[in-house]
């Protein structure tokens, strides 16, 4: 085990190269973990008609934030919802979370306090219980690690595998939006750094600047698919970036994927503002991540439910050929998909 004779870049593996790597090295050994490493949680035997689910998130100052425009309060609603997404992701509810933080004594009491503000107004919006976690001292910056438990009914669990030829592709809200935001974000900080005095001017992007700070998990997204009746066949949030989920559900399912550039849903704010940045608005929604909109498939006869539903859009359709993801143009011609969104270990 771990005979490695030559060092080995973690750039070279990347994030789920080297989670695929680790886990080669273990195998479940109680029959109560019904699946393990490789999807959005972990589900778990409980007995009864229900199966746990458990997840953990971890967020890393000057990674996954920067504190010089990401208020506390945001923050923390932020960490807990990015968590409860992976939830969402399995068609579960949660109901505990867990919450470990790294502190540098940069930190104030208030400042933490502002931070648990945002937490408490997550654990309220999503109806669980902050159960315990840990504290520690950090040698520099801010950690933050919330793990979540949830349930789910044994016959609504989703997994990113189970899509099959033919099914739709469905993705809930907008894309793009909160790629969108960083970038208006970052700009405004490099003129306060560069000219101390002059005030942010955030002006008419709320929306897009919003979906960044303060992103919520779409637990209506799952209670509206129990209302419709529908079990999805597959399903995934968007986190790293719509490319980059087509390319999990594709490998997990054993299928390929056709999208079509004119269904994407981009809010007009996202696309005015790529434009502005000189970005292809439609790059942006496949590439830009931290949507946490929820991507599945669903079988042909529940199109007449979805096709006109506010909260969805089917943007293409599941294929048999495996490993072929492509993006339809308007013209009819096909570009590959690449997975290019965020990349840990990746520079």
């Amino acid at each position: 085990m771990f005979e490695n004779n030559d060092r080995t870049e973690l750039s070279d593996l990347g994030e789920f190269g080297l989670i695929n790597h680790l886990a080669s090295f273990f195998e479940n050994k109680n029959p109560s973990t019904v699946l393990g490493i490789g999807d959005d949680a972990a589900v778990i035997e409980s007995g009864g008609t229900e199966y746990g689910l458990l997840t953990v998130d971890a967020m890393f100052e000057g990674i996954h934030f920067d504190l010089s425009f990401h208020p506390l309060k945001h923050l923390g609603y932020k960490a807990v919802a990015t968590a409860v997404s992976d939830i969402c992701a399995m068609n579960g509810t949660p109901s505990q979370i867990l919450v470990s933080l790294g502190l540098s004594n940069r930190f104030s009491l208030e400042a933490v306090e502002e931070l648990y503000a945002g937490i408490k107004l997550a654990c309220e919006k999503y109806n669980v219980d902050l159960a315990g976690g840990d504290t520690t001292a950090s040698p520099r910056g801010l950690s933050l690690t919330v793990t979540v438990y949830g349930h789910v009914a044994k016959d609504k669990l989703c997994k990113r595998s189970g899509a099959s030829e033919n099914d739709l592709l469905v993705v809930s809200g907008d894309l793009g939006a909160a790629y969108m935001g960083l970038q208006i974000l970052e700009r405004e900080k490099k003129v306060f750094m560069d000219h101390p005095g002059m005030q942010p001017d955030l002006a008419g992007h709320e929306y897009i600047v919003g979906r960044q700070l303060r992103p919520d998990a779409r637990m209506d997204v799952v209670q509206t698919l129990s209302q419709l009746g529908i079990v999805p066949g597959s399903m995934i949030d968007i986190s790293d970036g719509l490319a980059s989920e087509i390319h999990h559900l594709g490998m997990h399912s054993g299928c390929g994927f056709d999208i079509y550039d004119e269904k994407l849903p981009i809010d007009p704010q996202a696309v005015t503002q790529a434009l502005h940045f000189d970005l292809n608005p439609t790059v942006v929604a496949l590439n830009g991540g931290e949507d946490y909109e929820l991507l599945f498939t669903v079988a042909q006869e529940h199109y007449e439910k979805l096709k006109s539903h506010p909260d969805f859009t089917i943007i293409g359709h599941a294929t048999a050929n495996k490993g072929t993801y492509r993006l339809i143009g308007k013209s009819g011609a096909s570009f590959d998909i690449k997975a290019q969104g965020w990349q840990h270990f990746k520079g």
